[in-house]
């Protein structure tokens, strides 16, 4: 079965123990920042038709491999949110605007 897309570090080894042979290549920098784009869409998807909370951390996974592979760590992601929520606030409020006048 061809499969063509981003899995996780683990999936390889996870095939061979069920008794089937991984064919498998290592993907250069870019390939890999299109594939975690593709991999977030997919896994955004996935929590929008299953509304698990197993989907949400695949998608926090896709955000912190997408960031690091993009030059910024996790903390400095965190930093970035805590900023950003400081200065705008979340969500819990549920505000919903209807306009500006």
């Amino acid at each position: 079965m061809d499969y063509n897309k981003l899995v996780r570090d683990s999936i390889p080894e996870i095939i061979a123990a069920q008794g089937e042979k991984p064919i498998i290549r290592v993907m250069d920098d870019k390939e890999y920042i299109i594939s975690l784009e593709k991999k977030l869409d997919e896994e955004v998807a996935e929590y929008h038709e299953s509304k698990e909370i197993e989907e949400l951390a695949d998608v926090l996974e896709v955000i912190y491999a997408l960031c690091e592979a993009k030059g910024h760590s996790v903390d400095e992601l965190m930093m970035v949110y805590e900023k950003k929520h400081i200065e705008r606030g979340g969500f819990s409020k549920r505000i919903f605007l209807l306009r500006k006048e």
